[in-house]
């Protein structure tokens, strides 16, 4: 009997195939139920091969049946089998392996864009994934697109898409030109660029924010680029107590995020 690949019947436990020693780089293995079902939701085309607990089953039938239908494999498996294959504890009782999807370049992103409000990140140094992840989700929420710059290795991994709870998939990833061309594009398109920095910066909550805004958030401990800060139109810090020197990089993204969302109709 062969094994189980998708292809219908009564699910059957199976140990997982070895994964190669390097992946392909043209795909990521995801994890977490958000983070499954949002790309099963916007690009089921993506998905290359689907492990999951027996448990998880009921939840995921849409997405098993589609399986079937489309000849993906598919297999039930243990615990301690989910748990090597994420690398991790935290993935819920679903693993996939899954297409990357590549940043939109800067300019075709501007050129799609609708008239009006429109907000951006631009996260300048940042490498945490889970901080990373956290974005993507606040991001989404809030209608923000993530810009990434040309030299950063930042993408999507396994823990960043569980952080983001489905985020990775609603939130525009954009990668920048040079430094000096993107902020010459962005300049054109009508946005406003604030650096976001730990002191010295106008108080966010009593500064009034333009309707096309890319907010500039550096790494935690290095901050930004001082030649990047700069260039910004606009220093911006969320003022606090002074009992903890700051908020870090993803709890700060939202709090900034927020603020530009409250003033008017803009999401």
């Amino acid at each position: 009997m062969p094994p189980r690949g998708g292809t219908g019947g009564a699910p059957r436990r199976a140990s997982p195939p070895p994964r190669p020693p390097a992946a392909r780089t043209e795909e990521v293995r995801l994890y977490g139920l958000n983070a499954v079902r949002a790309v099963f939701e916007r690009r089921p085309q993506a998905i290359r091969k689907l492990y999951l607990a027996e448990a998880r089953i009921p939840a995921l039938k849409p997405l098993l049946a589609w399986c079937v239908r489309q000849r993906v494999g598919y297999r039930v498996v243990d615990t301690q089998d989910l748990d090597r294959l994420a690398g991790s504890t935290h993935h819920e009782g679903v693993v996939a392996d899954v297409l990357r999807s590549a940043p939109l370049p800067l300019q075709a992103w501007l050129q799609a864009l609708p008239a009006g409000p429109a907000l951006a990140i631009w996260l300048d140094g940042v490498g945490n994934p889970h901080n990373f992840g956290a974005i993507l989700r606040s991001a989404a929420h809030f209608g923000a697109a993530v810009l990434l710059p040309p030299q950063s290795a930042l993408a999507v991994s396994g823990a960043a898409a569980r952080a983001a709870e489905g985020g990775a998939e609603a939130a525009p990833l954009v990668r920048l030109d040079e430094v000096a061309v993107a902020l010459a594009r962005l300049r054109r398109a009508g946005f406003s660029r604030a650096a976001t920095v730990v002191r010295e910066g106008a108080d966010l909550f009593a500064t009034p924010l333009p309707a096309r805004l890319v907010y500039v958030m550096g790494a935690e401990g290095e901050g930004m680029d001082p030649a990047l800060a700069a260039a910004c139109d606009l220093r911006l810090s969320i003022p606090g107590t002074g009992a903890v020197e700051s908020l870090n990089v993803a709890a700060a993204t939202a709090v900034f995020l927020a603020q530009w969302a409250a003033r008017g109709d803009r999401l």
